[in-house]
Order: C-alpha cells, then structure tokens, then sequence
C-alpha cells in the first residue's frame, strides 16, 4: 500500500490528527507524547539530547497556535508531505508547518515533521 494513492479527503483526516497531536503535545512539553507517531526511522536518526533541550526552550515550539491553515500536500515517492501556516500565541508572525507521513511496516507514520 503506498499512502500517495489515498484522497485528499483520507489524507486530511490522517494528517490533521497527527498534526493536532504535535501541536498539542509541543505546546505541553510532554517530548514522549510529541514523538509517539514518529517512524522508527526518524527516531534512530535524532540526537534525543539535543532535540529534548530545543523542545525545552524553544518558545516558539511551546507556544503554537491550535488554529492553523492548511496549504496542501505534495505527493513524492512513499511519502506525503503536508503543509500548514501556523502562528504563535506569543511571537508575531507566520511559520510553515511541514509533516511528511507515510507507511511503516503496515501502520501510518511521521518521517519528519518541522516549523520553520
């Protein structure tokens, strides 16, 4: 099953869950709940230390905004990629959210996922 294949509609449902949940788990800190959906992948590959301190005192990674803008998908590969307009409850400005899912061993899961 390659994830590329699915709707816009199924897409949707699948990633603003996902994204929810990270802007949620962010905002609390709670570092074990934001990675839980990570790919294993993407889990081997984090330096745990130094992404625990950025989670840690990054204002802007604590401070996201529940309401965000949806820009689209873009479909490469395996994977989609999403992408949001996202704000903070306390910088002024706008941030591009990106979160790339696809499947790993027959479950969805999230390869990468920023703000920039």
């Amino acid at each position: 099953m390659n994830i590329v294949d699915k709707t816009d509609e199924e897409l949707q449902k699948i990633a603003f869950e996902f994204f929810d949940d990270l802007v949620k788990y962010s905002n609390k800190g709670q570092y074990a709940k934001f990675i839980l959906n990570f790919s294993y992948d993407l889990l081997i590959g984090l330096n745990e230390m130094e992404v625990g301190k950025q989670f840690a005192k990054s204002e802007l990674t604590r401070s996201l905004s529940k309401e965000y803008d949806f820009l689209g998908f873009i479909r490469r590969g395996e994977h989609v990629t999403s992408l949001f307009r996202v704000r903070s409850t306390k910088k002024e400005g706008e941030w591009l959210g990106r979160m790339v899912i696809g499947y790993e061993r027959g479950e969805i899961k999230i390869f990468a996922a920023s703000v920039f």
